[in-house]
């Protein structure tokens, strides 16, 4: 099933620019804008997964920057 939209004429054009001579326009809107929506996550994980999640990458965060501080008080 095939929808018809409306687009600014400078949206169309950014579009048609980028769009590869082997792909639809509605194959080129689908890789422009990068597929999957975070929001189709929503529900996936419940909170304490998520909570662990985000203290995984805080920690990792964390590491990061003080590797980097080390690194750059050494050379620096």
């Amino acid at each position: 099933m095939s929808k018809q939209i409306r687009l600014k004429d400078d949206v169309y054009e950014r579009i048609e620019a980028n769009k590869r001579d082997d792909e639809s326009f509605s194959d080129a809107v689908e890789r422009l804008i990068g597929g999957r929506s975070l929001r189709d996550l929503r529900g996936v994980f419940d909170e304490n997964r998520v909570n662990e999640m985000r203290d995984a990458i805080e920690t990792t965060d964390r590491v990061d920057r003080d590797e980097i501080r080390e690194i750059t008080e050494r050379f620096g």
